[in-house]
């Protein structure tokens, strides 16, 4: 079976996409030994990620072990992860003390 997407650190809570993917597709995934199954809740663009597990609103979101934003909204696993439910964490002045 071919890889639909990845997850790069076990401290990650999205994928991203390999494909499109489509609403209802359930994905098996392996990373640092631990495997997941996640089942789609929307459609997924090639390159685009989606949740692992439930995201709190104004928690961190983790990609290749790092921290890439905040959520806006609750996320639950198998969620869309774009700019509608996620800010960016980096290069924002208002969250480095205004500059």
């Amino acid at each position: 079976m071919p890889l639909r997407a990845v997850v790069l650190s076990a401290k990650d809570n999205v994928a991203t996409a390999l494909d499109g993917l489509k609403s209802g597709e359930r994905l098996e995934l392996v990373f640092d030994g631990v495997e997941r199954t996640v089942t789609l809740k929307a459609d997924v663009p090639f390159g685009h990620k989606f949740s692992l597990e439930e995201i709190r609103a104004d928690s961190p979101i983790i990609k290749y072990g790092e921290v890439i934003g905040l959520a806006t909204a609750p996320i639950q696993a198998g969620d869309y992860v774009h700019v509608h439910n996620i800010a960016s964490a980096r290069a924002r002045g208002d969250l480095e003390g205004g500059h």
